[in-house]
């Protein structure tokens, strides 16, 4: 059961108006009571919504209306009107309107107005074509944090596993140059404390995965381990972080073998996010460690294929909003004075 004390209701950014963000986050409210989810509030576009689903909506203007309509209607904060919508056709004004969605969203936070904030799934070649120079959201939320974007790491996390990509949105040529001692060192840093405060995991197990087949066979199939990961791990072990590999990739997923580690560290974006989807395709959630404010989005994209139709998911929609209230919960009661 989910914590549904929680001081503020959760900010919940719709994303892209054309995509799936509004449907799911609307059949999302429909099974509230399903899953014992706290208040939220959707934000961006109203008649997004109404173009999806024809369930009971509330324009809200403030949190205090949130918490007291979120029982009877889904609560929606109308951020702008984003011109003619038709459903799995993006357009300009759709993407401004995402892009300022997700501005409210982060300033919300940030004031505490809410106790957390969960992305809807945007399109970045839609951003792109307004001007939006970030690689995802991830990097703007951390730049309007006043975090640095190595210090924003993205974990993606499910029931049974939760991998954290070291390398990110880069072409799989550039993954060796790009990966570091320090990148390590750094990204394992942020990885550990956040197990610790978000999951109160005390003392967390996490693996790195070899980047080479066979964990590169002691330099037989490529020098990255020895060269880069080895000493990563020795300097985290002077600072009491268990860093345990590099592992050969090829079987730290197995059952048995995955089970052992609270989290796994891997070098590049497909290594990590392939096996976690192959587990988690409808229950994973992207959350995002190192920053001052709690922050989860669905690991899913805009699906601009089926949206308007009826057939997203709600379910990776469900699981970041448990997954935010798990967390503010965790925070909570981490602030709160020893009795």
């Amino acid at each position: 059961m989910q914590d549904v004390n929680i001081r503020q209701p959760i900010a919940v950014t719709m994303g892209d108006p054309a995509g799936v963000g509004p449907e799911v986050t609307a059949r999302t409210w429909a099974m509230r009571r399903d899953y014992d989810l706290p208040p939220f509030v959707a934000i961006g576009d109203i008649a997004a919504i109404a173009a999806v689903w024809s369930g009971p909506v509330a324009r809200v203007a403030d949190m205090e209306q949130v918490a007291r309509t979120f029982d009877e209607a889904l609560p929606v904060w109308h951020l702008e009107d984003s011109g003619p919508l038709t459903p799995g056709i993006p357009t300009a004004a759709g993407a401004t309107c995402a892009l300022h969605t997700l501005e409210t969203g982060i300033g919300l936070t940030r004031n505490q107005a809410s106790s957390a904030l969960v992305t809807g799934p945007v399109s970045k070649s839609a951003l792109h074509g307004i001007g939006y120079t970030h690689p995802g959201q991830t990097e703007f939320i951390a730049e309007r944090c006043g975090v640095t974007a190595t210090n924003a790491v993205m974990m993606l996390a499910g029931p049974t596993l939760r991998v954290v990509p070291l390398t990110v949105h880069i072409p799989l040529a550039e993954v060796p140059e790009r990966l570091t001692s320090e990148l390590i060192v750094a990204k394992a840093r942020i990885v550990a404390r956040g197990l610790k405060r978000d999951f109160g995991i005390s003392m967390p197990r996490i693996a790195l995965a070899g980047l080479n087949p066979h964990a590169g066979e002691s330099g037989q199939l490529g020098n990255e381990e020895e060269r880069i990961m080895r000493p990563a791990i020795a300097q985290l072990a002077d600072e009491d972080i268990a860093l345990e590999g590099p592992l050969a990739a090829d079987a730290l997923f197995a059952p048995g073998i995955r089970d052992q580690y609270d989290a796994i560290l891997c070098g590049y974006h497909d290594q990590a996010l392939a096996p976690f989807k192959a587990l988690h395709f409808h229950d994973g959630v992207n959350l995002t460690l190192g920053l001052p404010i709690i922050r989860t989005s669905p690991d899913h994209g805009t699906a601009f294929d089926i949206a308007g139709q009826g057939k997203a998911d709600p379910g990776p929609t469900i699981a970041a909003i448990a997954m935010a209230s798990r967390i503010a919960s965790a925070r909570e009661r981490s602030c709160a004075p020893a009795k």
